[in-house]
């Protein structure tokens, strides 16, 4: 990729511009390094997340950003061949309206085909059965390999598989990533990842009043109300003369949150998540000192959009009044403590009585740029197995789908007549972009590795493909390079949907 800004160079008698351009050697490391400075805030290679991050001000480009955005939602993986397929069908797309052709009549074909290529897919596409651990094993590791922590795929594919798995029944046909809860420590390194047996929570036990940091036997309360003194609700001030008085209010306060945490202790209830409160403190130091007597466990500051997950992980069900507060909501636990994973702190529920569908996973590593490419890339490996649970097949990798289905579509335009023919053999020739940029991304000659692909997928092997690590066309299902179906279909669906959708845009109208 390449930063272009116009510039004047000054050249001294008879040198010409562009000889004084090629001498200066240090320019090429002057724009690298710069270039480096300022891309310094986030460092990732997921397509996704950088296309997010750029400052994307024209509408047709925000479509690409969003088209990104709509694969990672829909396959989790391939943000970024659907970007660039897109573009590979805008530039094809460009040549046919030279040559004369209709925006719609080209919209059209390449829906049709992109139909016809998914037809393709399915046909070559290979069954798979979610109890065949290994292959799943295979599919996530697979996705974390073009990954920068592609090195921790042996710990981090498994844990992917097994988060997955437990939350598949055998009629499911989709798994809610929302029901995975990945929580981010620093400390440790990412070998330190593990997999929670029950919940993980983000927040610490509250242990500077003194109070309980283990729970065996825990009855869990999960409470959206604020253990401190009511306020009315306009701003108002009293002011208090006499000693008396100002003792009353103090007595009159402690008693009401004593009573509140009596209450509290009177179900049976040891273990107490509060949730965060923005209209006044959640706990008090006093509430806190109440509840350590009583022996109760305290986590606060429970986020208002954890509320579901935790109701739905430990059974304890959310009351926002007191007076609602009785032993049917509390949740039941074998274990609620502390726990250190990798020099981190993490409070655990572990052995849940009546466990919901749901998992826990603590993502440890040593710094957050680190933390937060581990998550990013174990999401990709969470929505690969996913995949398989939508569509229940795999393809070979290394570009062999997207030649295979070129030379297809090829002999499928020859059949067609007129202009409708053009536009099917310009989609075929667009997914040719796929193996083009693996080739150049793996530093091959991209020219000859894809003639030599077509070459052999002609002579019958459609699973040939490239193998970026030993730089060759081989046997890509051999070397065990393989996808998930859905992958590759929302891919060619999506991008087609998209360029159909440009084409047919004919003005642009600036509103505020």
């Amino acid at each position: 990729m390449a930063a272009v800004a116009s510039t004047a160079v000054a050249a001294g008698p008879g040198a010409s511009i562009s000889d004084s351009a090629f001498n200066d050697k240090g320019k090429p490391t002057e724009v690298r390094l710069s270039n480096m400075n300022a891309a310094k805030v986030l460092i990732t290679n997921d397509g996704a997340t950088v296309l997010q991050h750029m400052a994307v001000l024209h509408p047709a480009a925000r479509m690409l950003v969003e088209l990104s955005k709509a694969q990672d939602i829909e396959a989790g993986d391939g943000t970024t061949s659907v970007v660039v397929l897109a573009g590979s069908l805008l530039s094809q797309a460009e040549k046919l309206l030279s040559q004369g052709i209709h925006p719609t009549t080209i919209a059209q074909s390449f829906q049709g085909a992109a139909a016809k290529a998914v037809e393709f897919l399915e046909q070559m596409s290979v069954p798979i059965d979610l109890n065949d651990k290994e292959t799943l094993i295979r599919i996530a590791a697979t996705s974390l390999n073009s990954k920068i922590v592609s090195q921790y795929s042996p710990i981090l594919a498994p844990i992917a598989v097994e988060a997955v798995t437990r939350l598949v029944d055998p009629t499911s046909s989709n798994v809610d990533l929302r029901d995975i809860r990945i929580v981010k420590k620093v400390g440790g390194t990412i070998e330190d990842t593990t997999l929670v047996e029950g919940v993980a929570l983000n927040q610490p036990v509250v242990s500077s009043a003194g109070g309980p940091t283990r729970m065996d036997k825990a009855k869990i309360g999960l409470i959206q109300f604020q253990l401190s003194s009511p306020k009315p609700d306009m701003d108002n001030q009293i002011v208090v003369n006499d000693y008396r008085q100002m003792d009353k209010i103090l007595k009159e306060e402690r008693q009401y949150i004593l009573n509140l945490c009596k209450k509290i202790k009177k179900t049976g209830c040891n273990v107490l998540l509060i949730q965060k409160s923005i209209l006044r403190d959640a706990v008090t130091d006093l509430s806190l000192h109440f509840l350590a007597k009583l022996k109760i466990m305290v986590i606060k500051d429970i986020e208002r959009d954890e509320i579901q997950f935790i109701s739905k992980s430990t059974g304890a069900k959310p009351v926002a009044d007191i007076e609602q507060f009785t032993e049917d909501k509390l949740g039941e636990a074998a274990l609620v403590e502390e726990a250190d994973v990798g020099g981190a702190r993490v409070v655990e529920i572990t052995g849940v009585k009546h466990p919901g569908k749901t998992v826990s996973i603590v993502c440890t590593g040593a710094n957050s740029l680190v933390l937060e490419e581990s998550e990013r890339s174990l999401h990709d490996a969470l929505c690969a197995v996913r995949c398989l649970v939508k569509k229940r097949a795999l393809i070979a990798g290394g570009g062999a789908p997207e030649i295979h289905v070129s030379r297809l579509l090829t002999q499928y335009a020859q059949t067609l007549k007129g202009k409708e023919a053009y536009c099917y053999q310009a989609f075929a020739d667009a997914l040719e972009i796929i193996p083009t940029t693996l080739a150049e991304n793996a530093g091959l000659n991209p020219i000859a590795i894809v003639t030599e692909l077509r070459n052999k997928h002609a002579l019958g092997d459609a699973n040939a493909g490239i193998n970026v690590k030993k730089g060759i066309v081989s046997n890509i299902t051999a070397e065990q390079v393989v996808q998930p179906l859905l992958v590759t279909t929302s891919a060619v669906e999506l991008a087609a949907e998209t360029v159909s959708l440009l084409l047919r845009c004919d003005d642009l109208v600036m509103v505020r």
